[in-house]
């Protein structure tokens, strides 16, 4: 009672800010307490510093996929170059045969072309953290077809998620795209206003910057050549930006990942040379200077020597609001390391992520590791009504017999 009285005499403004630096799932708790605390930790002021104040503490969301299961954690990214190592925070596993390929990130949700979680699959749009999830009308579409959640925001206080989704780019004489818009009430895919010069086919993940979504495709009837496919996620309209740089310099473009780098378009690619009996690794990295004109920026850094980089299998997972190159080791294992590479500093942090538990762990049972960089919580995102469904409320198709049974989420 003693404490309730004391919370009673803060002012408003000290009370938000002492919640806007918790977890959203402890904030969902407090909000039950009182009607006087649910209006404050529902209002929109709440709401928007509670995303500053997320935003300020960016985290690593690490997917665990093994067998077509999916378990995920975050960490926090360090805040200093003098972190040697994290520990995961566990959330949500989400079972159900869950597509490995192609899923797209985007403020706190991930949408996957495909889910089983009975004899039937639909793309789903999931929070990871909370397990909450939506399922989409079925959609047709080639096989590699690949699906891009992006941000619409509409003002300073609302946003709108839409899902592009391929549906045949190569053909012309089929529809190229289709695009659901979430959180408008009813969910339908639409392609009668969508318009794109004809590409064979997608190949890398998008990165939404400033309004627009960019993805590397295959141009038409010719193998070696690729373009930057750029849609403006408002106006729903599609061009072209040369990549020929990446055709000069690339053997296997499908190994670019696109990144965010100080605002800009960015593409980063690595590849291995000798110093001796060493192995050395060495990012190249173009950036988009000039949109209009096409004009890239290319630069090639040689990685500071490091025993566990040099030895083990990584990927380029993204670039962080501090400008460092994340690389991420592709399996878990113990010990499992995340590296963040300053190209101006020239500087390599190794930092030590523990927690994946015993299971994952085990080389028979390691899984492939997929990270999202600069996560942050959104109170819009974990809030949204249409995220009505629970993943711990499925029942899930077993592959083995073909039968229902409850999820299994120690891991």
């Amino acid at each position: 009672m003693k404490r309730a009285k004391i919370m009673e005499q803060l002012p408003n403004d000290l009370i938000l800010e002492i919640f806007s630096r918790l977890p959203a799932k402890s904030v969902a708790r407090f909000r039950t307490l009182s009607k006087q605390w649910a209006a404050l930790l529902r209002s929109p002021d709440f709401a928007k510093l509670f995303l500053t104040s997320s935003s300020s503490r960016p985290r690593l969301l690490l997917g665990a996929e093994r067998n077509g299961e999916w378990l995920f954690f975050s960490s926090l990214q360090p805040h200093n170059r003098y972190e040697k190592s994290s520990h995961l925070d566990y959330h949500t596993k989400f079972s159900g045969d869950v597509s490995r390929n192609n899923c797209s990130y985007a403020s706190g949700l991930i949408y996957f072309p495909n889910m089983w979680f009975s004899k039937d699959a639909s793309p789903v749009i999931c929070n990871p953290v909370t397990g909450m999830y939506e399922s989409l009308p079925d959609l047709m579409r080639y096989r590699k077809a690949r699906g891009f959640l992006v941000i619409d925001p509409i003002d300073n206080k609302q946003k709108q998620f839409k899902v592009l989704s391929e549906a045949y780019p190569f053909s012309d004489q089929r529809e190229h795209h289709k695009i659901l818009t979430f959180g408008t009430g009813e969910l339908s895919w639409r392609s009668d206003i969508i318009s794109c010069p004809a590409y064979d086919r997608s190949l890398s993940e998008g990165i939404r910057i400033n309004g627009f979504l960019y993805y590397l495709a295959q141009k038409v009837s010719e193998e070696s050549s690729c373009v930057i496919v750029c849609f403006d996620v408002r106006s729903e309209e599609f061009k072209f930006i040369d990549a020929d740089c990446f055709n000069d310099r690339l053997d296997d473009t499908t190994e670019l990942v696109l990144v965010n780098y100080k605002g800009k378009l960015g593409g980063i690619n690595w590849k291995c040379g000798q110093a001796g009996e060493r192995r050395t690794i060495e990012l190249c990295m173009w950036v988009l200077e000039d949109v209009e004109k096409h004009e890239w920026v290319d630069y090639v850094y040689t990685l500071p020597e490091n025993e566990v980089l040099d030895s083990c299998d990584f990927s380029i997972a993204g670039v962080t609001v501090r400008d460092e190159v994340v690389l991420c080791m592709k399996y878990t294992c113990k010990p499992f390391y995340v590296f963040y590479f300053n190209p101006e500093r020239n500087t390599l942090q190794s930092v030590e992520i523990q927690g994946f538990g015993a299971n994952l762990e085990a080389f028979e049972n390691r899984g492939r590791v997929y990270a999202f960089v600069n996560h942050a919580e959104d109170l819009g995102v974990n809030d949204a009504e249409q995220l009505k469904s629970s993943i711990s409320k499925v029942k899930h198709l077993c592959g083995c017999c073909n039968r229902v049974a409850q999820p299994n989420y120690h891991y």
